[in-house]
């Protein structure tokens, strides 16, 4: 029998190779997941702050409702009833069904929920910036997407990072539930190993000791980021 070096090792008998892999598909859907949730959690902060009601009430309600539901059931009821719909309508069009890639699914469903909390996140950044910098930059000429792009963007960076680097964390984490649906994520493939080998504890702890390595690496480059970030900053 292997020992357990060897089955978690990168060997003919290890484990090694498909925890690897397992990572790799956890950290695309992870950095994926956080681009989705970065546009959309500007585009609905950017919503509730604009003065329309028209347009900041169903922000509201979005952010409300994907804070709400659990992830897990957002997954799979996008995942099963929006494939059996897709696949309904291909019918309908005439064309083959098709199936529906998991790691696409959780990348949507978990860049939606990332999203509503993102929009708290960089609401708050920008109503953190003295709003005589604002009035500045509209004297100068500057207003619509100008003025965010090159005032409200980069002087509300520096407060809302904290706050994205812990989404980012548990972002790593949500992805584990993506296994549900057959994704050879990180947790699903620890699952394969253990239940292949019997070795639970083992392939358990070694995905939770790949999980501990990425949060502690990201740890890391956030706290040198936000470092730099606040070099640029004035001291108040």
């Amino acid at each position: 029998m292997a020992s357990a070096f060897e089955l978690i090792g990168l060997g003919s008998q290890g484990w090694g190779h498909a925890l690897l892999q397992g990572l790799g598909v956890t950290l695309q859907i992870s950095a994926g997941s956080f681009v989705v949730g970065i546009v959309l959690g500007l585009l609905l902060a950017c919503g509730k702050l604009s003065g329309s009601r028209a347009l900041a009430v169903p922000m509201r309600i979005y952010t409300t409702l994907f804070r709400a539901v659990p992830e897990l059931l957002m997954i799979l009821i996008l995942y099963y009833v929006g494939s059996m719909g897709l696949n309904a309508a291909l019918d309908w069009a005439g064309f083959a069904p098709i199936n529906v890639n998991g790691a696409w699914v959780a990348i949507v469903v978990l860049g939606m929920v990332q999203g509503a909390y993102a929009s708290e996140i960089f609401r708050a950044a920008i109503l953190a910036i003295p709003h005589g910098q604002i009035e500045a930059a509209r004297a100068f000429g500057l207003s619509g997407i100008g003025l965010f792009r090159r005032v409200t963007l980069p002087m509300m960076a520096p407060f809302a990072l904290a706050g994205m680097a812990n989404l980012w964390i548990n972002l790593i984490k949500d992805s584990a539930l993506i296994s549900v649906v057959g994704t050879n994520e990180l947790l699903y493939t620890a699952k394969q190993a253990a239940g292949s080998t019997r070795q639970y504890l083992l392939f358990y702890l070694s995905a939770a000791a790949l999980y501990y390595l990425v949060t502690l690496f990201s740890n890391h480059m956030s706290g040198r980021l936000e470092r730099r970030i606040r070099r640029w900053m004035p001291l108040v």
